[in-house]
């Protein structure tokens, strides 16, 4: 029986000094994706990305671009070595950009644009915390959320997993929904190294500065589904990304209930493409069941490619 495949891509987080190099150094296809993003946004992600230092690699403003074109990159790579057909894409937070792009939504110009001026505004955006949960015992984190609001605002930024929640929001709130959580059995809690409060109401403005921005861009229906964080669902016109784009700033990252869905519309095979291996992770807590495989260097695409070629029966 064919496999059904979905391509998902990673987030802010799985950066790493380095990246890329191979795919630039081993693809015409993926070079001609970072001297297209040198060009288009007018610095050196290929220097950012491949040499850091880390200091500028983790700043929102460099991370979100370098992310994006890496993992476009690896893409590109994988397309000019195989032909591959996926059902549906999905990416986590900015990775639905390249999930996007993966589509047909935006081509690859549009898609560096939209993203550079994403991170510009959420960038200067500052205020807040986020911490990641690890095991909260069921229904502790909607109990710890309701008793730390008296001391701020705090919300889910993301859903990762069904062991693994982020919450955001004001710094003390989070603190405070930390140590209840923490109390209440919870087996880690993680403060994260951010500059701000990603996917809460503290980035409202920024989604609304973004909506302008978004209106301008030339968007086409996906030709194939893209499943959206801010609802987890299927979509495919070009006006509800519009609609979908700016929101995804300042709403819950649904990546649980997308991969949920994702299966449950007959998806057996997800290949992570682009930095690190934290989306193969995720889905294995989600759906052990499924199969999963990597795309980030050379080496990862190449086993990929292998093992494609020897378990899927048309490729």
């Amino acid at each position: 029986m064919t496999k059904k495949i979905a391509f998902i891509f990673p987030g802010q987080g799985s950066q790493a000094v380095g990246m890329g190099k191979d795919l630039y150094d081993n693809f015409s296809a993926s070079k001609n994706v970072f001297d297209t993003a040198d060009k288009v946004l007018g610095k050196s992600i290929t220097t950012i990305c491949f040499e850091g230092p880390e200091e500028d690699l983790k700043q929102t403003v460099n991370t979100q671009p370098s992310i994006v074109t890496t993992s476009i990159a690896a893409l590109e790579a994988l397309k000019s070595e195989l032909n591959i057909e996926p059902v549906c894409t999905a990416g986590h937070s900015l990775g639905e950009y390249c999930a996007m792009y993966a589509s047909g939504v935006m081509n690859l110009e549009t898609t560096l644009k939209a993203i550079q001026k994403r991170a510009d505004l959420m960038g200067a955006t500052k205020g807040g915390a986020m911490a990641a949960i690890l095991n909260a015992p069921e229904g502790s984190i909607e109990k710890a959320l309701k008793e730390a609001s008296s001391v701020g605002y705090v919300d889910v930024a993301n859903y990762n997993s069904p062991v693994q929640v982020v919450i955001t929001g004001d710094e003390a709130a989070v603190a405070k929904a930390g140590e209840l959580l923490t109390q209440a059995g919870a087996r880690r809690v993680v403060p994260l190294a951010v500059s701000g409060a990603f996917h809460s109401k503290f980035m409202e403005n920024a989604g609304n500065e973004f909506k302008n921005f978004v209106a301008e861009l030339e968007l086409n229906d996906a030709q194939i589904p893209v499943y959206t964080n801010v609802d987890a669902q299927a979509t495919v016109l070009g006006a509800e990304f519009k609609n979908k784009m700016p929101k995804q700033i300042y709403s819950s990252v649904y990546w649980t209930q997308t991969i949920q869905n994702i299966i449950s519309d007959g998806v057996d095979t997800f290949i992570e493409i682009g930095p690190g291996k934290v989306l193969s992770g995720l889905v294995k807590k989600i759906n052990p069941s499924v199969t999963t495989y990597n795309i980030f260097d050379k080496e990862s695409l190449e086993n990929t490619i292998k093992a494609l070629k020897e378990n899927l029966c048309e490729v």
